[in-house]
């Protein structure tokens, strides 16, 4: 959670408690504190030791881990900005999704193939991440078949406010299975997330929100293992 989130709880946070925080772009300790529930949705957490993280996607109270979510359906509307947790019951998906199986990778990446124009990739689901960066193996891959491009020099900024630089490309398609997802641009860099990982040696990708918002509708279902995503009419 954010720092203003603790204020509110009239909580100080605990730096003799700090925690590594591993973030897309580096790592660092920061402090915590400890709550003894958080209520989301139906997804309850007892006596939890929350990080205290400098900003979340530019505005939001805080990030949701995956603790808890072994056996939860995230239901994300992207077209009325609603998010909402419940119990899986595993329900298959309703006439109009696309199904997308997933599998846990360390534990905690939640991986699915994709493809980008011909090469095949690695994608890590992150909705608590604001854009999509695909390594430098992705942009190798990629330039060998398209390589006039100049791409542009960017920043990317992690949670943990280390910055490293990108550079930014126009992105095609990425697929996963029958579905299609559309960002305007994808930023190539080898992250330290992707060090950490040990993604570095193959074409890998981190979907963020900048992508997953062009959906019309994304539920994970976490007990089924699948993605089920509905696209917008005329994307």
């Amino acid at each position: 959670v954010i720092a203003r989130v603790a204020a509110a709880l009239k909580l100080t946070p605990d730096a003799s408690a700090a925690v590594t925080l591993r973030a897309v772009t580096g790592s660092a300790q920061v402090p915590t504190i400890r709550v003894d529930s958080l209520l989301i949705g139906d997804l309850l957490i007892k006596g939890s030791k929350l990080p205290i993280i400098a900003d979340a996607l530019g505005g939001a109270d805080g990030i949701l881990g995956y603790e808890g979510l072994a056996d939860r359906r995230v239901f994300i509307d992207f077209r009325h900005d609603l998010i909402s947790i419940t119990r899986s019951h595993a329900q298959p998906a309703e006439p109009g999704f696309l199904t997308i199986p997933f599998k846990f990778e360390h534990g905690r990446l939640l991986v699915v193939d994709a493809r980008l124009g011909a090469v095949h990739a690695k994608a890590i689901i992150d909705t608590g991440g604001q854009i999509t960066v695909g390594n430098l193996a992705l942009r190798d891959a990629l330039l060998r078949r398209n390589s006039k491009e100049l791409p542009t020099v960017e920043e990317i900024e992690g949670v943990t406010k280390d910055v490293q630089s990108g550079e930014g490309r126009r992105a095609p398609a990425i697929e996963l299975g029958a579905a299609q997802i559309r960002a305007q641009r994808l930023t190539y860099s080898d992250l330290r997330i992707f060090e950490y990982w040990h993604l570095t040696g193959e074409p890998a990708l981190f979907i963020g929100m900048d992508a997953l918002g062009t959906l019309d509708t994304l539920i994970i279902d976490y007990q089924r293992r699948e993605l089920q995503l509905r696209t917008r009419v005329g994307l």
